[in-house]
């Protein structure tokens, strides 16, 4: 007896329509039922995606470990989608472990005995090369880098300009012409051989446990602001390394800054050139003692332009800086490890 075909033909061979169309829609029910029954890796990892992002700091990077319970990155700052602990326990739970170097400073016992498959390891620093020991021990250990260089992974400076409309310029009322906040004075650092040099052409106001004048933490900027000029000199001399002593001390204080720290070039990518007067801007500092003594009122105002298009944004909460790493995050590159942690932070 001949076999029924399953579908009918027509008569060049080929099912008809109706057919075809009933055949399609059992196919993609298949297809679709397949996919729910075991989903891709790519579509774990969308969900995954859509999930709270989760930083575990391992160890807090200051003394005082603030409260990071609820969702503190939407509530302070707006970013979503950005879970921080510091429970060392969810560590197989967390994408990514935030490693600040001041903790690390015993060696690697300090690190997790084991790593999750798949987790990026962030080492944080704001310290420079001068003041970083150990870096040598944590070669093909983290993923990403943390710091106030431009070039990190994630980018966090001491402050920044941002735009604002006030269109005004404040200058606070002047009382003296220089001052100085130093707590840890080396005769070897090269802004105490600069101080020592210029304070023998003008008298500079100095502040701060190193001269047995400490400042309270409200008292800082309304010593500052009453000085036409504050030495924003730099600890140590590195790329990019621009502390709050220009931030806060000296612009948000209202004053200008002297500073010493890297080339005038570098400064130009935070600050406006005409915002402040660098030390290398002389031939000797004699000759700078004498440009800050005979300047004028309007001269002096010009290096205030800045206000009128800025303000200026400390960064001072280590949740924020951290928050930040949700914001990067999707641009970040994976499956990377830096070879030679010292070689990158010293170049």
């Amino acid at each position: 007896m001949p076999r029924t075909s399953p579908l009918p033909w027509l008569p060049w061979g080929r099912p008809g329509v109706k057919t075809l169309v009933t055949a399609g829609v059992f196919v993609t029910i298949l297809w679709n039922l397949r996919c729910f029954l075991n989903p891709s890796n790519g579509s774990r990892e969308d969900s995954k995606h859509r999930e709270p992002l989760m930083v575990l700091v391992w160890e807090w990077p200051s003394k005082q470990v603030p409260n990071v319970s609820g969702d503190v990155c939407h509530e302070l700052y707006g970013i979503t989608g950005c879970w921080l602990t510091t429970e060392q326990q969810l560590l197989h739970q967390a994408d990514v472990v935030v490693f600040p170097h001041a903790r690390l400073q015993p060696g690697k016992d300090r690190l997790p005995k084991e790593r999750p498959p798949g987790q990026n390891w962030v080492w944080l620093s704001l310290e420079s090369p001068s003041n970083s020991r150990a870096l040598a021990g944590w070669n093909q250990t983290f993923n990403w880098v943390m710091t106030y260089r431009q070039d990190s992974d994630i980018f966090i400076p001491y402050g920044k300009l941002v735009p604002n409309q006030s269109a005004t310029v404040n200058i606070p009322a002047k009382t003296n012409l220089v001052s100085w906040v130093i707590s840890n004075y080396h005769r070897t650092q090269k802004r105490a051989e600069v101080y020592k040099k210029l304070s023998r052409y003008l008298h500079v106001n100095v502040y701060g446990k190193a001269n047995n004048k400490p400042l309270c933490k409200d008292c800082l900027l309304p010593t500052t602001s009453k000085s036409r000029f504050y030495l924003a000199f730099e600890n140590s001399i590195h790329r990019d390394y621009i502390t709050e002593k220009l931030w806060r001390n000296s612009l948000l204080a209202g004053t200008v800054p002297v500073v010493l720290g890297p080339p005038r070039a570098n400064y130009e990518q935070f600050i406006p050139a005409d915002s402040f007067i660098h030390v290398d801007d002389f031939n000797s500092l004699e000759e700078l003692a004498i440009f800050l003594k005979t300047m004028n009122s309007s001269r002096y105002r010009q290096f205030f332009a800045w206000q009128r298009r800025f303000s200026v944004k400390l960064y001072t909460d280590w949740r924020e800086r951290i928050c930040t790493i949700c914001t990067a995050y999707p641009h970040l590159p994976r499956g990377h490890l830096y070879p030679d942690l010292q070689s990158w932070f010293n170049s």
